[in-house]
This record gives C-alpha cells, structure tokens and sequence, in this order.
C-alpha cells in the first residue's frame, strides 16, 4: 500500500524524497499531458492536446480530461501544502469537436483560508482563445504542511500516441466493468495515488464518469451523449479499494438524462468516498 507523505513530515530530505517519487509516478496529469508549473520545472504549460481518448462517442469532450486538467479547490502545491479536495464542478458551454487543444486560463484563487481554498477556471480552444469551452471551480482544504525548502522538479512526460489503437480512457486508468454491471476499480496502487495515500481525483473522474456514462446509456439506448454539468462531491479519502461505483440515472426532457454515482471504497468498509451529479445531452 502507498504511505501517507505526512508520515516523513519531520524528516525533510525523506520527505523530498517520495513526493519525487510520487508526484512523478502519479498517472493522471502525465496521461492526460497537462503541466503543472507550480511544481513542475521548465516553462509554464497550460495548454492540454485532445486525443481521441478524451472524446465521447459523438466526438465531444469527455468532463474527466477537463476536470483533471483544471482541479481548482487552490489551497497551495503540494510544495507549500497536503492538499485534500472537497467539491469540484465543471460546466460545458462546448463539446468542442473540432478543438485540437485547450487551455486552461483565468485561474483564480477567489479565497484562501487557514485551511480552505476555494478557486475558479476558464477552458479555452488553445488557439482561439475567445472560444469558450467550459467553466471549473473547486474548494481543497489543507491536511498538512511539508518541510520548508522543497523544490520543483523535472518530470518525465508521457508520450502518448494518439490513434486508432489508443485504449479508451478508463482502461488506461485501470477502470474494469464486473459481472454485476458495475464500474470498478482495483485496490490502490501508487500510480493512481495522491502523496497522502488516497485515491487521487484523476482515477475517481474517470470512474464516475465511466459509470454515469453507461448508466445515461443504458436507459436512453444510445451512447451519443455530451456531458454538460459535472458536480463532485468528495467526501472521504478513499484509502484501500477496490473502488465500487453505483449509477441512477433519471430521463429527462429534451434528450437530457440525469445521474448521481456513489463511489465506495469496499476495502474499508464499503465507506462513501465521493459522489457526483451529472446532466448529460443526446447528441445528434
């Protein structure tokens, strides 16, 4: 199992140590190829280039990439703080099929507190800038505070090659569907792991995701679905796995479907660990 970064807080070169380790192991923003120079050396980088692995079956933007690209909740990097987050939501004002790459612009701390951090974000086709694709905002709180003298640092980036033999998301992400129908995920491993051993938001948007998807699926009959709102609540560190999602979905008027999706982290206790809401489109 992962160990909890707080543990090495009174040991400052341990501490530096594994959040290298950790921070360049960590599977989701290296997959999804967004640079965070808050952390990372180098110039800064906030554009994202789309793969066909972050599109939905009708060829618009899937929330996951975008909410793992834009996680808001700003309570500090993990150089100045353990971040934990606590809400994060996404509205799509475009499905931006044509899109090549985004940015992620205007991100603004609106309040950081003792321990609360909340913070909003702009997404943009990278190469028109006035094109507007969606809007993040999030609230963190802070679990702990590292050593003093941290510093950034060099990360291997992934080279992912986009085509046709390119896995969809969730089997990249190491998301399985079990004979019961429902979306999991296997026991927690360090690639898919935040510093302080929890579930990192990368896998949990992809499981949550994956299951409202197919659930909105299943009762409509067609996969042609954009998401348009994605609300996320996380409500504890989910610490063991395997990670259960459970999927509603609720028909709604003019080709909208609703669903909420509870992930349980059945290795302690079948405990609640987040919970989202989603209003997704059919789409032509």
């Amino acid at each position: 199992m992962p160990r909890d970064i707080r543990e090495l807080t009174d040991d400052p070169e341990a501490y530096a140590a594994e959040l290298h380790r950790r921070w360049t192991g960590l599977l989701s923003y290296r997959y999804i190829g967004r640079n965070h120079s808050s952390m990372n050396t180098g110039p800064a980088d906030n554009t994202v280039t789309l793969r066909r692995d972050m599109r939905n079956a009708a060829g618009g933007l899937l929330v996951a990439p975008l909410s793992i690209s834009s996680p808001g909740g700003n309570v500090g990097s993990d150089l100045v703080a353990v971040p934990n987050p606590v809400i994060h939501s996404c509205q799509i004002l475009d499905g931006a099929r044509d899109v090549r790459r985004i940015e992620v612009l205007e991100s603004e701390p609106l309040h950081i507190g003792s321990r609360m951090g909340y913070s909003r974000s702009k997404i943009v086709d990278a190469d028109n800038p006035e094109r507007v694709i969606a809007y993040t905002e999030g609230q963190g709180v802070k679990i702990g505070t590292p050593p003093g003298g941290l510093k950034k640092m060099d990360e291997a980036k992934l080279e992912i090659v986009d085509g046709p033999d390119l896995p969809p998301l969730w089997k990249a992400f190491g998301c399985v569907r079990r004979d019961d129908g429902r979306w999991t995920l296997p026991a927690l491993s360090v690639e898919l792991a935040s510093p302080d051993a929890a579930l990192h938001i990368g896998p949990q948007h992809v499981l949550l995701e994956t299951a409202a998807v197919s659930a909105a699926a299943e009762l409509l009959g067609t996969d042609r679905l954009q998401m348009q709102t994605w609300h996320v609540m996380f409500l504890s560190r989910a610490k063991a796995g395997p990670f259960r999602a459970d999927a509603e979905a609720d028909r709604g008027p003019d080709g909208k479907v609703g669903v909420r999706v509870i992930l349980y982290d059945e290795g302690n206790g079948n405990r609640k660990v987040s919970t989202a809401s989603a209003v997704l489109q059919t789409v032509p």
